[in-house]
C-alpha cells in the first residue's frame, strides 16, 4: 500500500545530516525518453449538506469543538476514499454558515438563529484551510431563494432578509422564499455569493435545484407572484407568465456567472439541477417537468456554456427506465455545446437502513457508467453522510474498487492553461538505507497540490500531495524495493500540470 511506503515530514535541515554525499538532482525534460503515466484525472465530489442538519452539524448547538471534530472527521474520510473536493453549503436559507455583514448567522449551527459559534470561529474559513491542508477542493454551496425552511426552530433575526425585505419574501406552504422575480433578489443573491468570493479562498461556487419551489411544498399552489406579474404586464410585457418566469431565472444564472468571473475568474461556478429536463427528453424519458415547474431552463444554461460544470442530480437506479441513469446522462452530455465539465449527482445516501435502500453496487455501477460516457469526468455524491458512515460498506467498496487510485479534478483550460514551474527535485539515500525525496517551487505560482508517480516492476503509482501554502516538501520513502523511477510535478487551482521532473532511483 502506498500509505505504508511514505512517511510524510516538513522540510528540515536535520533530515539531511544523516545523507550519504551522492545526490541526483531531478531533470526536469523528458528525461531518457520518459513520459510517465497519464495523471489520473476525475472529479470526485460530495455534497455537505448543512439544512436541517442533514449532513454537518450533527445537533444544533454543538460546542466549537465537538463541530469542528466532526468536519474534519468527514474531510478526513474524504481522503480516505479518495475523494479530491467537498460542496459545503454556506447558506442553506436567507443564513450564513460564516461571518457575513449581509445575512444572519445559521440556526443549524447554535440553534438560533443569529448567534455566532461560541467559542468564537468561522466554519467556511475552518473548512476551507482544513480541505487545502488534505489536498481537497472546497466548492460553497448557496440556495439562492429559499428564506426559511420548515425544519426553522428559532425567530428570524432582524437582519434577516425576511425581516429587512419582507416586500421580496413570499410565504409559500411552510417555506419562506425570495420572489425570483424581483430584481432585489437577485441583486442581494449576488451580492452574497460575491462577498464569499472575495472574501474567502473558495475554489468553486455552487447553487442547487431550488429555483421556484417543487409545487408539493404547498400542496400545488401556483407561487405568488401576482404582485410582479401584474406589474410586468401593465408596462407592457408580452412573454406568458411561465417564459416570464424563466427569464427572471435565466437572468439570475447568466448574471451569477458573469459577475463571478469577473471577480475571480479561477472561481468556478456549478450548478446542479433536477435530473431531467422535460419529460421525453430523450424520448422515453417520465418524470418532472422542472421547465414548467421549478422554471429552470438547465438545458439553456449548459448550451450557453454559463456555468464550468453541470451536475444533474441523477437519482435513479440505472434499470428505472422511465428515468434511465444512462440515457439521461447522454442526452445531457449532448447538450454540452461549450464543452464544460459534466459531473453527474449520485444518490448515495440512498443507501441507508430501510426497505428502499439501495445496494452499494448500485453507486459503484453509476460511476463506471459515468467513466464509459464521452464527456463526462466524474461524480458528486450526496451526500457525504452516506459515506462518513460507511453505510453497508460502500467508502470501503468505493475505495477497493472505482476509487482504488488517487485522482486529480479535471483541468478547466478555458479559465486559464498556464501550467507552474516544474519542482526542482533532487533525491538522496541516506545511510540508514531511506530514499529522501525533495523538492520546491517557485514563489510565483499558486500551487494547490504535488502530484508524486513511482514506477515499481514497471507499474506506475499515483499519490496526491497536498502543497497548502507550502513551496517544499520532503518525503521519506521506506520499503521501495523495487521502485526504479519517480516524477514529480506541480498542479495550480485550475488543474493545470507541470512538466515533471524525473528522479532516478540510486542504488544502496
Amino acid at each position: 500500500m502506498i500509505s505504508r511506503l511514505f512517511r510524510l515530514r516538513p522540510p528540515a535541515l536535520g533530515c539531511f545530516l544523516a545523507m550519504a554525499a551522492c545526490a541526483f538532482v531531478a531533470d526536469p525534460a523528458r528525461a531518457q525518453g520518459m513520459t510517465g503515466p497519464e495523471t489520473n484525472r476525475e472529479f470526485r465530489g460530495a455534497w455537505i449538506a448543512t439544512v436541517a442538519n442533514i449532513d454537518w452539524p450533527s445537533s444544533r448547538g454543538l460546542s466549537t469543538a465537538e463541530q469542528q471534530a466532526e468536519l474534519t472527521a468527514m474531510l478526513d474520510k474524504a481522503v480516505e476514499y479518495h475523494l479530491n473536493a467537498v460542496i459545503f453549503q454556506v447558506r442553506p436559507m436567507g443564513d450564513a454558515l460564516y461571518e457575513s455583514r449581509l445575512e444572519p448567522w445559521s440556526e443549524f449551527l447554535t440553534g438560533q438563529a443569529g448567534r455566532a459559534p461560541s467559542p468564537f470561529y468561522d466554519p467556511l474559513a475552518f473548512v476551507i484551510e482544513e480541505s487545502h491542508k488534505r489536498g481537497l477542493e472546497l466548492h460553497a454551496w448557496f440556495n439562492p431563494y429559499r428564506a426559511k425552511h420548515p425544519s426553522a426552530r428559532s425567530e428570524l433575526p432582524r437582519n434577516h432578509i425576511s425581516r429587512t425585505r419582507p416586500e421580496i419574501t413570499r410565504e409559500y406552504g411552510r417555506y419562506l422564499w425570495l420572489d425570483p422575480t424581483d430584481e432585489r433578489t437577485k441583486r442581494h443573491t449576488l451580492d452574497v455569493i460575491l462577498d464569499v468570493v472575495r472574501r474567502y479562498n473558495v475554489d468553486g461556487v455552487h447553487i442547487d435545484d431550488y429555483f421556484y419551489p417543487y409545487r408539493s411544498y404547498a400542496d400545488g399552489a401556483d407561487f405568488p407572484d401576482d404582485a410582479n406579474w401584474e406589474a410586468y404586464r401593465r408596462q407592457g410585457g408580452r412573454l406568458d407568465r411561465a417564459d416570464w418566469r424563466r427569464s427572471h431565472v435565466n437572468d439570475f444564472v447568466r448574471r451569477l456567472y458573469e459577475e463571478v468571473k469577473r471577480e475571480d475568474r479561477r472561481v468556478r461556478v456549478g450548478i446542479s439541477p433536477f435530473g431531467i429536463w422535460r419529460p421525453n427528453n430523450p424520448p422515453g424519458i417520465q418524470g418532472l417537468d422542472q421547465y414548467n415547474v421549478l422554471y429552470a431552463d438547465a438545458k439553456l444554461w449548459l448550451n450557453e456554456g454559463w456555468l464550468d460544470y453541470f451536475s444533474p442530480q441523477l437519482y435513479w437506479p440505472i434499470d428505472q427506465a422511465p428515468q434511465s441513469y444512462t440515457r439521461l446522462l447522454a442526452w445531457w452530455v449532448g447538450e454540452n455545446r461549450h464543452r464544460r465539465h459534466v459531473w453527474p449527482g449520485n444518490f448515495t445516501s440512498r443507501i441507508d437502513n430501510t426497505p428502499r435502500s439501495w445496494d452499494p453496487e448500485e453507486i459503484v455501477n453509476q460511476i463506471r457508467v459515468t467513466r464509459e460516457q464521452a464527456g463526462a469526468s466524474g461524480n458528486i455524491h450526496f451526500s457525504m453522510i452516506a459515506l462518513s458512515e460507511n453505510r453497508k460498506g460502500i467508502g470501503d467498496r468505493l475505495r477497493g474498487t472505482v476509487y482504488a487510485e488517487p485522482a486529480l479534478p479535471p483541468a478547466s483550460p478555458w479559465l486559464g492553461n498556464q501550467p507552474p514551474q516544474p519542482p526542482r527535485a533532487s533525491i538522496q539515500r541516506a545511510r540508514s538505507g531511506e530514499l529522501v525525496i525533495s523538492w520546491e517551487n517557485s514563489v510565483r505560482d499558486d500551487v494547490r497540490v504535488w502530484v508524486l508517480h513511482f514506477r515499481r516492476d514497471n507499474r506506475w503509482s499515483m499519490r496526491v500531495i497536498p502543497a497548502h501554502d507550502v513551496r517544499t516538501h520532503t518525503t521519506r520513502m521506506r520499503g521501495d524495493a523495487g521502485v526504479t523511477d519517480l516524477a514529480i510535478s506541480a498542479v495550480d487551482r485550475l488543474g493545470n500540470e507541470s512538466a515533471r521532473a524525473f528522479l532516478r532511483v540510486p542504488g544502496e
